[in-house]
């Protein structure tokens, strides 16, 4: 009760009146909940409420006096954005002025002669708790750095939109800024907020009230509810120029999805395909535009019906692993040195579905720890019945994934096994791409550092095709490179290929770790990495991926070749 009083007298009204009696009187009324000032005019009047702006709770205002009049306070008051927020409330004893008053945005009116108290201070009392009502619901209803809708409102007001209109065909558009966690990085916080207030406003300016209405929808997407646009390439090269006046030395791009108007589909789920438009395009700066069209929409079926028979597959062995040999390429004629592990997914309705199809799928929901687990099991027990069948430990090659790297089992899962297929750590190496080392680097580095010392040898997928810098190439505890297929892909005819390809033999030898070369089809290709110094290979010249029984007639055959 204490606190309920002591918030109350924080509250700050202004009496308005030019006798004062009539003042008095209000103040007596006023004073033991509220804090009053007094005014003569309307001209102290609004010197107080520019004074006190931020104060004020409330103006009881007198309609007739000397040099202004409460009806031109009103006008003011109405047409300044500043004061505009500050409930009225007319003190009149002319019933005819009433109706005019509230035209002109006054809350309320009390009569003259003020003979019943209470009500005065009940009226007062209601109106202060409905404008601060009013004032919280509006702080919670935009966003303060874009002025836009925040996501609730935005979508309470779309469906209204969608329910009560229906004559209205709206589309839903995605905007987001790319690399916007780089842009706050490098430039300040401060800079990156002008950057969200820009493109608020720019938005604010397309819209002009009419349009349809937006969102700042996360902290650099923003959603936008509009009636159909003929060109949205224009309009995002109209907001694409309003952010770049922002500065001259820092790129900003933007990119766009769309969902145009789609009978019997609510707005939540138009935005739904908007946003999945907008991430088709993420990272590409020469197409920022996608509208999603019925190739999404059957994409976005089949991914999620992978999604939902992923365990399913697991469990009924849906997936199969194959064996793509390496060949020592430093012998004559090249020997069998060891496999790469690479899954296939056999669906009992969908038939073949192709690796690019549902790894960047399980990646993206962060599913591929469950097919990556598969694989190592496989080909750890794949590995031991080699070993038992011939007497040979022939290494196999798996993937780790970027989150296989946060698991905090991971070495014990390894470990258990190699314990349980009765198998040494050489007989399993572990990938890790290029670009997962630019991810929280230290953290991957600690994991992997500690899988070299449990014995396993790291071997680092894709060279090349990432952004790893040469200085950090010294602090990755690497025992292989795996040369990105792209380099070797045109070596016979590319100067420019070859010298890139012997520069990485160059850098390996200096690291002293060994460089196998993927995607080998042609002799040619073949004879430049040898002399190049290239340790091993696979591609298509020696061997397509291969199951597990056609894989061992390679290894019957180099077994034949050594006993001969």
């Amino acid at each position: 009760m204490i606190q309920s009083e002591q918030l109350k007298r924080t509250r700050l009204v202004l009496v308005v009146d030019d006798f004062e009696i009539n003042r008095d009187v209000l103040g007596m009324i006023l004073e033991n909940d509220y804090d009053v000032l007094f005014a003569e005019n309307g001209q102290e009047a609004l010197d107080l409420m520019y004074e006190h702006a931020q104060d004020l709770s409330i103006v009881l205002l007198d309609l007739m006096m000397p040099v202004m009049t409460g009806f031109e306070v009103l006008e003011r008051v109405r047409k300044d954005e500043e004061l505009s927020s500050i409930p009225i409330i007319v003190l009149t004893a002319e019933k005819s002025a009433e109706l005019e008053a509230l035209q002109l945005g006054a809350a309320d009116f009390i009569t003259k002669p003020f003979d019943m108290h209470e009500i005065i201070h009940v009226r007062v009392s209601r109106i202060i708790e409905l404008s601060e009502g009013r004032q919280l619901i509006s702080a919670a209803e935009h966003d303060r750095i874009s002025m836009l809708y925040t996501r609730n409102f935005f979508f309470e007001y779309a469906q209204r939109i969608a329910t009560y209109h229906p004559e209205f065909h709206m589309d839903a558009v995605v905007l987001d800024v790319e690399q916007f966690h780089t842009i706050n990085a490098l430039n300040g916080r401060d800079f990156g907020d002008e950057v969200l207030a820009r493109i608020g406003k720019e938005i604010s300016d397309f819209l002009g009230g009419a349009n349809g209405i937006a969102c700042r929808f996360e902290a650099d997407r923003f959603q936008i509810y509009c009636l159909p646009q003929k060109d949205y390439g224009a309009l995002l090269a109209r907001f694409q120029s309003g952010v770049n006046k922002i500065s001259t030395s820092v790129n900003i791009h933007l990119r766009m999805g769309v969902n145009r108007w789609t009978e019997g589909l609510d707005p939540v789920a138009m935005f739904d395909r908007a946003n999945a438009a907008c991430n088709m395009v993420r990272g590409n700066f020469q197409r920022p535009l996608m509208i999603y069209d019925d190739e999404m929409r059957r994409r976005e079926m089949l991914n999620q019906r992978l999604l939902n028979d992923l365990q399913t597959a697991v469990d009924e062995r849906q997936f199969v692993v194959y064996y793509q040999p390496k060949y020592d390429v430093q012998c004559n004629p090249p020997r069998l040195s060891s496999a790469e592990a690479l899954v296939r997914w056999v669906h009992p309705e969908l038939g073949f579905i192709s690796p690019g199809d549902f790894v960047p799928l399980f990646e993206g929901n962060g599913l591929i720890s469950v097919v990556d687990n598969f694989v190592w099991r496989e080909a750890a027990h794949q590995a031991a019945t080699w070993q038992e069948k011939y007497g040979l430990c022939l290494p196999i090659s798996v993937n780790l994934s970027r989150s296989d790297l946060f698991d905090p089992k991971l070495e014990d899962t390894f470990c258990s096994l190699m314990e349980q297929n009765s198998l040494d750590q050489q007989c399993l190496k572990l990938e890790v791409t290029e670009s997962a080392y630019t991810d929280n680097a230290q953290q991957m580095l600690a994991v992997i550092n500690r899988l070299r010392e449990l014995g396993f040898e790291i071997e680092m997928d894709d060279f090349g095709s990432g952004y790893s810098s040469l200085n950090m190439l010294s602090d990755m505890p690497i025992d292989v490179l795996k040369m990105d297929m792209k380099f070797v892909r045109n070596i016979e005819k590319s100067e420019t290929d070859r010298r890139l390809v012997a520069l990485i033999l160059d850098i390996a030898r200096y690291l002293g770790v060994r460089v196998v070369a993927e995607g080998v089809e042609t002799e040619g290709q073949l004879d430049l990495l040898r002399s190049g110094g290239c340790d091993l290979v696979q591609g298509f010249y020696f061997s397509r991926p291969l199951p597990p029984e056609e894989f061992e007639e390679l290894i019957k055959r180099e077994l034949a070749i050594d006993r001969s």
